[in-house]
């Protein structure tokens, strides 16, 4: 081995995302379920009572089915090249693309993604401890909600150290667990409540444009809810393989896996809170449920610790691109120093950003039509087509067509619902409230 090459084996074994290729089929199930059910299953029955049962619930199923399949090609193209691993998302884009064109199609959405991913996550993780606080000690001082995501900031400031993807395993499976627990809780607690004496099923507006922009709104809060696609390749890339046993083998099954959690999560949460609570439900189901209270305050701190896990698998993928360009482009040497600085810059700023901008409904909408709807729903397609060329008009042809039209569509409506309804918020909204 030359020393370049040896210099750059050392690099790739320093980065997050290729230090370890030791992963389990079982880390590609928590660590997608930790990806995919978050902050977004809380929103989905916000989400229906701005859709109505017949449209809410063809989105919502639809969904579902559109990304399992992109899903599933992402993972076949993983390895389509012989010898080759796309081990990033960007990576695959430049095979696609090209050099330069793939890195300004993909890093910009991805960053995009995972950068507000892990902002929406220091809002929920900020907000549930208020709710906890709240529930266990309703006699106590009020606490401002800037005060709980600076508190909630302080847990990711240390776990944010963690090497690479396979150090923070026990932290996802932990995460993944809170989340069917917390998604559990949540629908039993409703059925528990019961349906609401005045409940509503009319849509939850004061204007026929007020309810198309919200309609608009909720397309993006559920595809924020699909966005395991911007850390897939990421987690692929932990997994060991040889052409006898193709990582996409262990990969797939670990999605079946995570996806089936997905479906047990979303549907119930979904249905059943709009079917007890209509159009008066708040853009956070837990929020919403008050007793018994040690329940909600359970829930509240199972969000808490899932949310924490989830920022970890989302920043994990912006650290390895910070590092990259830092070591390979800047040429600073990797180091404990480096990693310090850079990953205790980025917790800050998305702690700060999600002081003030703490609207979490429009800011999922705004994130799922504008960032999340090209990585999940279409942008897998657009580069299937590319590469392998399926014939025109035929199923594989069909299907792809089918999916960037309904992708694009997200993509135009919701940011426009979401950016009008955060600008409607903030007029009343004050700094550290």
């Amino acid at each position: 081995m030359t020393s370049d090459a040896a210099a750059q084996k050392a690099i790739d074994d320093w980065l997050p995302v290729t230090a370890n290729r030791n992963g389990k089929w079982w880390y590609s199930a928590f660590h997608n379920l930790t990806a995919m059910v978050g902050a977004g299953v809380l929103s989905l029955p916000y989400a229906m009572s701005h859709m109505g049962w017949g449209p809410g619930s063809v989105v919502l199923i639809l969904s579902w089915i559109i990304t399992l399949f992109t899903l599933w090609q992402m993972v076949e193209m993983h390895e389509m090249v012989p010898g080759v691993r796309f081990d990033r998302y960007h990576e695959l884009g430049q095979h696609a693309f090209g050099e330069k064109l793939g890195l300004y199609i993909v890093v910009p959405q991805q960053l995009l993604v995972e950068v507000g991913t892990c902002i929406a996550y220091m809002v929920t993780g900020g907000k549930s401890l208020k709710k906890f606080h709240d529930t266990v000690c309703p006699d106590c001082n009020n606490i401002r909600t800037s005060y709980w995501i600076l508190i909630f900031a302080s847990v990711n400031f240390v776990l944010c150290q963690c090497p690479s993807f396979n150090s923070i395993s026990a932290v996802s499976l932990a995460a993944a667990v809170m989340s069917i627990a917390y998604s559990t809780i949540a629908w039993a607690a409703t059925i528990k409540n019961g349906v609401q004496p005045d409940v509503d099923y009319s849509y939850k507006s004061k204007s026929t444009a007020d309810g198309v922009f919200n309609f608009m709104m909720s397309l993006g809060e559920v595809a924020f809810s699909y966005a395991g696609h911007n850390v897939v390749l990421e987690i692929q890339a932990t997994m060991p393989t040889s052409p006898e046993n193709p990582s996409k083998k262990p990969m797939w099954k670990g999605v079946i896996l995570a996806y089936l959690g997905v479906a047990f999560c979303y549907f119930p949460v979904a249905f059943i809170g709009y079917y007890a609570y209509g159009n008066s439900v708040e853009d956070n189901i837990l929020i919403t449920l008050e007793h018994p209270a040690w329940l909600i305050a359970a829930a509240n701190m199972f969000v808490i610790i899932h949310v924490i896990g989830g920022y970890q698998v989302f920043s994990m993928p912006v650290f390895d691109m910070m590092e990259t360009y830092l070591v390979k482009q800047l040429k600073f040497p990797p180091c404990l120093t480096l990693r310090l600085v850079a990953r205790t810059i980025f917790v800050a700023f998305t702690m700060i950003v999600a002081i003030c901008i703490p609207f979490f409904g429009s800011l999922l909408g705004f994130l799922g039509g504008f960032a999340f709807a090209p990585t999940s729903y279409f942008l897998p397609c657009i580069i299937w087509l590319k590469l392998y060329k399926p014939k025109r008009f035929g199923l594989s042809w069909t299907v792809n067509w089918t999916c960037i039209v309904l992708g694009v569509l997200l993509m135009t409506l919701s940011p426009i619902g979401s950016l009008r309804n955060i600008i409607v918020t903030a007029k009343d909204y004050k700094f550290f409230s």
